[in-house]
């Protein structure tokens, strides 16, 4: 097991004081490796709580530079750091906010080539990325590799997150659902407004974003009740939240009747 210094003894003290963390739980949290797909509006709160949780090894994916347009929500990052990769930024202020913390940057768009061998180094995924292809991609290596993965999405002024683990089975035997059962047909791209066209609510990403980090904490530590099987809805304009229960269907192509290999999904 993972010992604690006396100076993150002090640092997680409410941690290990609380009953469902206490010690072993942030133990587990020291020696958790998770990367994060995205450093952006959604990635920037996780990236956040997480180094601040004490999770051991957190790894960054994201190829694109700081912007002055990322800076509404994107909180991570400063002005300071306009032009610099996001990764870089992002290891920067997590060294800042916990240096007991170690980062491991990846500056690369994920892709059917670099996904499997990249996600099969971590013991969690969080997906934070903006756009459907990454988000089937990334759902589809975690199913291969056998990492449990929160997923999480905002538009305008809601937001939506889950915990998937379909590479195990429930008490009855049957699979636990996919991305792919939740959302069975990828739309088109360009069928959704991106962020830049529709907008998007700075502090929205950072609720759900928050939320997303209180899964991995969780998953890790061993305590609660994840939101496996359940996709939690946010509308932030009426502050309203709601839980939708989805299944396994056997017409997913990862764990269904008639499964698919990594290589055949890439454009499915």
């Amino acid at each position: 097991m993972t010992t604690l210094t006396p100076a993150e003894l002090e640092r997680y003290a409410r941690h290990i004081v609380l009953q469902d963390v206490g010690g072993p739980g942030q133990q587990k949290l020291k020696a958790a490796r998770v990367l994060v797909v995205g450093a952006g509006g959604l990635g920037a709160p996780v990236l956040q709580y997480l180094a601040a949780a004490g999770v051991g090894t957190l790894g960054i994916v994201d190829d694109d530079t700081v912007s002055l347009s990322n800076l509404q929500r994107q909180v991570i990052h400063d002005t300071d750091q306009l032009g610099e990769p996001k990764v870089a930024s992002a290891a920067e202020a997590i060294a800042r906010l916990n240096p007991h913390v170690a980062v491991e940057p990846h500056p690369v768009r994920l892709s059917a080539t670099n996904a499997l061998a990249l996600i099969s180094r971590y013991d969690l995924v969080v997906d934070g990325s903006d756009n459907f292809t990454t988000r089937y991609l990334v759902s589809d290596a975690c199913f291969f590799a056998r990492k449990p993965l929160v997923t999480g999405a905002v538009g305008r002024l809601d937001g939506s997150l889950t915990l998937l683990k379909p590479h195990e089975k429930d008490a009855d035997g049957t699979p636990n659902p996919t991305y792919r059962c939740l959302f069975p047909d990828r739309p088109a791209d360009g069928a959704l407004p991106t962020c830049a066209e529709a907008g998007v609510l700075g502090a929205l990403t950072g609720m759900v974003g928050t939320m997303q980090a209180m899964e991995v904490i969780k998953e890790i530590a061993g305590f609660g009740e994840g939101l496996l099987g359940r996709l939690l809805l946010v509308d932030a304009r009426s502050m309203r939240f709601e839980t939708i229960r989805y299944r396994w269907s056997a017409k997913n192509p990862l764990n269904g009747a008639a499964p698919l290999r990594f290589d055949e999904l890439a454009g499915a």
